[in-house]
């Protein structure tokens, strides 16, 4: 995962700890949740409508 091992990640968090500290913990997860989750749609819609227009063009 981009060259990012266990190390790294515990780095990491500990720096999101000391920055955002624990209680915002929660609405930062959920937040980027929410990002991957449309992210994903997006993605997906995007690939579905590529597949529809090459499609039309045969």
């Amino acid at each position: 995962m981009f060259g990012l091992g266990m190390p790294e990640l515990l780095v990491i968090l500990v720096i999101i700890l000391i920055i955002f500290g624990a209680g915002k913990l929660p609405d930062i997860g959920g937040a980027l949740g929410k990002g991957i989750k449309n992210f994903k749609k997006a993605t997906r819609e995007a690939e579905e409508t590529d597949k529809t227009s090459e499609s039309k063009k045969d």
